[in-house]
């Protein structure tokens, strides 16, 4: 397979998602692809929580002012809240790092079965997702180590909002401004990182079962050979599927208000009509108002998968059309040398 630029790569990669997931078209196996490449894309999967509103101290609550005024019941249980929060992310990391083997292979073969791909690279997952767990460590403890220099003033502001002081605005400008840059670069860091991971050194895992310093020095071969390519790619890469993004946030704008508004006024119906009910009638009520939420739950969740699932397969497919161009191993796979178009051919599959 001959070296693809990064923009010609582009148009293949949307005919192989086309070709893959379309032809023959099954919903059934469309869903569950789809399904898929969202998680080991990780499209819809960032989901921030957030406590909601001001919470101002009230008399009846204890006041804190320092960290020595924390209960030791409270430390326990954010201790152990820490320690069940770790060991429940491992394991999700851990499944999520089958899969992305799993779709591999599935990308590679035209496999639609998940089962193939998840038995034969159990071995170079488990290897891969313990050097991503070690990048991961490393990356939080640079991370810290910036963020040694921010504490002092940080905490200097904790201690006056709790105190009942006024927000210091030059203090506050002071510790702010200058992590603006710090947090761009660790972004841009870490988005990094994780291309050279996901895109081009986990071929050489499942593939050659290659280790670490063997996947990263092929890899920085090849950089360093087409340097202005890999950069185009990590940029269209990042900027396509922004794009696509927002294009299937638009496109899913207006049906969702309509369908989200339909769902709000017939649950607001009926808990207006089951509201003075009792015994049966509000159990009924009940039942009714979890059934049309779990309703339009699915309705969402169906709606991501269709749309998200395309976008997210193109980013891999992109990826691998890519760095096949490279890495023969990979581009035989993808197109065997019998199999290849003559040269000057427009189409690969």
């Amino acid at each position: 397979m001959r070296a693809i630029s990064a923009v010609d790569a582009v148009s293949i990669a949307i005919q192989r998602t086309r070709d893959f997931l379309f032809r023959p078209f099954n919903w059934g196996t469309y869903l569950k692809l789809g399904l898929v490449a969202m998680i080991t894309e990780g499209f819809g999967s960032n989901f921030n929580s957030h406590s909601g509103g001001n919470h101002q101290p009230s008399g009846n609550g204890p006041m804190i002012y320092s960290f020595s005024d924390i209960p030791p019941v409270w430390i326990a249980i954010a201790i152990a809240a820490l320690l069940l929060a770790f060991v429940v992310s491992m394991a999700v990391l851990y499944l999520i790092t089958r899969l992305r083997f799993s779709f591999f292979h599935c990308l590679t073969r035209n496999e639609k079965q998940i089962g193939p791909g998840w038995r034969l690279y159990s071995e170079p997952a488990t290897r891969f997702f313990w050097l991503n767990v070690v990048v991961g460590v490393c990356f939080l403890a640079v991370v810290a180590l910036i963020a040694i220099p921010f504490i002092g003033g940080f905490l200097r502001l904790f201690h006056e909002m709790n105190g009942g002081g006024r927000p210091d605005i030059p203090l506050i400008l002071s510790l702010i401004l200058p992590l603006i840059p710090v947090i761009l670069l660790l972004v841009v860091a870490g988005v990094l990182i994780d291309v050279i991971l996901r895109d081009w050194m986990l071929p050489h895992y499942a593939l050659e079962n290659a280790t670490a310093g063997e996947a990263w020095s092929r890899v920085w071969t090849y950089i360093r050979a087409e340097t202005r390519q890999f950069i185009a790619y990590v940029l269209l890469r990042l900027f396509l599927p922004t794009i696509a993004g927002i294009g299937l946030f638009f496109l899913l704008l207006i049906p969702g208000i309509i369908l989200g508004g339909s769902l709000a006024i017939v649950e607001v119906g009926l808990h207006s009509a089951f509201a003075d009910s009792s015994g049966g009638s509000a159990v009924v009520g009940i039942l009714l108002q979890v059934f049309f939420g779990v309703l339009g739950f699915v309705f969402a969740v169906l709606a991501g998968i269709c749309l998200g699932g395309p976008v997210s397969t193109g980013v891999r497919e992109y990826a691998l059309v890519f760095y096949g161009g490279r890495y023969q191993a990979l581009g035989d796979i993808l197109y065997p040398p019998m199999q290849r178009p003559a040269p000057g051919a427009s189409q690969f599959a």
